[in-house]
């Protein structure tokens, strides 16, 4: 067992209210896509809300904030299911119909083995990236960083812009 696992954070802002006729397509492939998640190689762990995903829970006092958050074995783990899924990248594709720009809308970073972050946990690691752009603390998958442990991290190219 690695002695360190990625953590990730992504948010996104919803131009209107999550449950705004708008936004259908994007709840509606929810359950598919982190089942998906949960199937894959690598993966460890996910934020779950009351229902099957994460957009009831609390991210900020702005209720139309979303966040997701996962651990994965590695970067490589992560970017094939972030970049290399057909499902994954479909909604991804999208994003910009549902969601607002934000500047810095993802950190990466590595946690113990066993360890779960919380929102305000990865919130932190954001505003780490904005402030200081990739550090060992917080970076991106163009810019990663090797675990303490010695995990390689490789840089992965955004497939889905």
């Amino acid at each position: 067992m690695a002695g360190y696992e990625l953590a990730q954070i992504n948010i996104a802002r919803f131009r209107l209210p999550a449950d705004h006729v708008a936004n259908r397509d994007f709840m509606d492939a929810l359950d598919a896509v982190n089942a998906i998640a949960e199937a894959s190689d690598g993966f460890v762990w996910r934020l779950v809300g009351q229902g099957n995903d994460a957009t009831d829970v609390p991210v900020n006092d702005d209720p139309h904030v979303i966040a997701n958050m996962s651990v994965w074995r590695d970067v490589d783990a992560l970017a094939a299911f972030v970049y290399r899924n057909p499902e994954h990248l479909a909604i991804m594709r999208r994003r910009k119909e549902w969601f607002e720009h934000i500047a810095v809308f993802q950190a990466l970073w590595w946690v113990p083995a066993g360890h779960r972050p919380t929102v305000a946990e990865g919130m932190a690691r954001i505003d780490l990236l904005a402030a200081n752009g990739p550090t060992a603390a917080a970076f991106t998958f163009r810019q990663p960083f090797a675990a303490r442990d010695g995990t390689p991290a490789l840089p992965v190219q955004d497939e889905c812009a």
